[in-house]
């Protein structure tokens, strides 16, 4: 198992100096992802997530941004002792990334050809027309029509589903696509193109035996597409288990939140309304060193407001971050 470990992140801390204080955004995290796997990284808006892909590809605005300590191998290397320069080979090499928005990362002023055929030309050393027909053949790959037309688009010229399959495009235009990372790959897209957009990076990971690590609060998406689950709060990771382990019995009062709040056929049946989590995200400027779920947790005690707990080993490679983990009721 350590031997096939693509992607291995021990001891992280990420921190942002403000005008008003330190914000911890990532706190002694530990990750791991094996060659061809998929690992979803959930958890509400704030927790960490978004932090942690951009320390992978080393993209933390500095200043105000730090990563204080900790480890990020890829594929064997230490690629946080690595120059910026040495990082830039690696960056749409080994590793890729799909962001949020694809508006806001495709260049409105450059045609989308033009965009992918940059990639060729930079990693591949290609001349630029043969660069523009590998775009195509790239266009082509992730199904969008007419890929001769639209690598002579611009992206307010496409749809919001077009744009987010260039964006894979560009991600797996890479010479040795090791790992891609995909940072709420579905959030501005409709159910149906939202389902499309999944299928397609499915068929293109086993494809080619590529690495995924998606980004999400999104439930669904994760039990449709991850074989592990590392649920993140506050900038902790608080349980990490397989997919099937996390929804039949989660020990973990945050992760049982996150899947009360999903919609069901049987909620629907009996007109039940959703459940949410009360309270609010702690403010990360005053976060003490406690476990950050105890403001929200109706089974928290003293212990909790003092200390964050240790790792608890469920079985079968399923841990928790509880002091009473195994002993609630829910």
């Amino acid at each position: 198992m350590e031997n096939n470990k693509f992607l291995d992140i021990k001891g992280l801390n990420v921190s942002f100096y403000t005008q008003k204080g330190v914000v911890r955004a990532v706190r002694d995290l530990d990750l791991w992802i094996n060659k061809g796997e998929t690992l979803a990284l959930v958890g509400e808006s704030g927790c960490g997530k978004s932090v942690t892909a951009s320390s992978i590809i080393r993209l933390i605005p500095s200043p105000p941004g730090k990563i204080e300590s900790g480890e990020i191998f890829l594929d064997g290397q230490d690629i946080l002792k690595l120059s910026e320069e040495e990082m830039q080979k690696i960056r749409g090499d080994k590793i890729s990334m799909i962001f949020q928005d694809p508006m806001t990362s495709l260049n409105p002023v450059f045609k989308i050809g033009d965009q992918i055929a940059e990639i060729f030309i930079t990693h591949y050393g290609l001349k630029k027309k043969e660069a523009l027909e590998r775009a195509v053949e790239m266009l082509d790959m992730v199904k969008i029509p007419s890929p001769e037309k639209r690598v002579k688009s611009y992206p307010h010229q496409l749809s919001g589903g077009m744009r987010q399959r260039v964006m894979i495009a560009m991600a797996l235009a890479s010479p040795h696509p090791g790992i891609m990372i995909a940072d709420e790959p579905t959030t501005a897209l409709d159910v149906t193109i939202q389902a499309q957009i999944l299928d397609l990076m499915k068929e293109l990971q086993e494809k080619i035996q590529m690495s995924l690590l998606l980004i999400t609060h999104d439930m669904g998406v994760v039990a449709e597409m991850a074989s592990r689950v590392a649920v993140m709060y506050a900038g902790r990771k608080v349980e990490s288990a397989d997919v099937y382990s996390i929804f039949e019995k989660p020990f973990h009062p945050y992760t049982v939140g996150l899947l009360n709040s999903m919609p069901s056929n049987e909620k629907y049946k009996h007109n039940a309304r959703l459940e949410a989590i009360e309270g609010n995200v702690p403010n990360l400027l005053e976060i003490g060193d406690g476990c950050p779920f105890e403001n929200r947790c109706k089974y928290a005690k003293d212990i909790c407001r003092n200390k964050f707990p240790e790792i608890k080993d469920m079985g079968n490679n399923h841990h928790v971050w509880c002091h009473f983990a195994g002993e609630l009721n829910f």
